[in-house]
């Protein structure tokens, strides 16, 4: 998320009423989360298992629970609670603010493109030429949709991301300020659900077809002309490269990258990044023709059972 305009380090420190390392004038641009971070972003950090990942990210400031070296060109913001602050800016730079009416004032709607009653549109929302969006529909606030798009009925986007620190005795949740875009051409099927992102854009290819009752988790990124079939889900910050195919219910772990021209079928756990394009079968997800061996392989133990136990 990019702010209104550039502050310094010394007004962002001033909001958290939190001490800070560097030049007070330190320029700041924005917030984003580890995955999305660029130069003039805040990043923050929480954990000493991933303060070296977040003082060498792209962030120029990072927000940080312990004093450590400053890495030059960068500043800190030194915090007791670096996921509540994170939150407290979110609050101050995007403060969520309730819908007055069902399509808003704000949005832009392009030509020939049908709206089917009871669809909610959000603030700030773009929708491209010759789309045609079925009922009860709801898109979110800052959601770009190119043009040719159809969505169909029951559909979610805009969603905010599951993402939650364990307390103890509750969970916190961090508040989503990101976006969606969905490309020209792209059709999403009913009761599908595409989550904004934390900080950044999940982004939806060109001509990517989704079936119905999908789930894509906050900033994933899918390529285009993929094709993604019925109850797949799609966890948060995942690259889907262009033409990929997941068949039904297959399920993909956060933060990792599948290959261009890759195939998953029905059922399929991938767990890792995929990094080169293949066909893949199973739970952990495998090249399809090892998985088929290893599954003729188990339909034999029986008769092999039973045939060591007649001898």
């Amino acid at each position: 998320m990019k702010f209104p305009k550039t502050y310094p380090l010394s007004k962002i420190a001033e909001i958290l009423s939190c001490n800070f390392v560097g030049k007070s004038d330190f320029p700041v641009q924005g917030m984003n989360e580890i995955h999305m971070v660029e130069p003039g972003d805040i990043v923050f950090v929480d954990h000493p298992k991933y303060y070296d990942k977040a003082l060498a990210s792209a962030a120029t400031v990072i927000l940080i629970n312990k004093e450590v070296e400053c890495p030059e060109g960068k500043a800190l913001l030194i915090s007791e609670d670096p996921f509540s602050d994170f939150n407290k800016l979110a609050r101050h730079f995007q403060n969520f603010q309730p819908a007055s009416s069902t399509i808003s004032p704000t949005a832009k709607i392009g030509k020939n493109t049908i709206i089917q009653p009871n669809v909610f549109i959000g603030e700030n929302v773009e929708i491209g030429d010759n789309c045609l969006i079925h009922a009860n529909v709801s898109i979110g606030s800052g959601t770009r949709i190119g043009n040719h798009v159809i969505i169909h009925s029951g559909t979610v986007l805009g969603g905010d991301a599951f993402y939650y620190k364990n307390r103890g005795d509750h969970f916190d949740k961090l508040i989503s300020t990101g976006d969606i875009s969905i490309e020209d051409e792209v059709e999403i099927g009913a009761l599908t659900s595409i989550d904004r992102g934390v900080t950044g854009t999940t982004r939806i290819g060109k001509g990517t077809k989704i079936d119905n009752q999908v789930q894509i988790g906050h900033d994933t990124q899918i390529g285009e002309r993929c094709l993604i079939a019925s109850q797949v889900g799609i966890a948060g910050c995942v690259v889907v490269e262009d033409q990929v195919t997941f068949w039904g219910q297959v399920g993909v772990i956060s933060g990792i990258r599948i290959a261009k021209g890759s195939t998953f079928l029905a059922q399929s756990g991938v767990g890792k990044t995929v990094p080169e394009k293949g066909t893949f079968l199973g739970s952990p997800a495998g090249a399809f023709k090892q998985k088929a061996r290893e599954l003729a392989s188990l339909s034999m133990l029986p008769k092999l059972i039973k045939k060591l136990t007649n001898e």
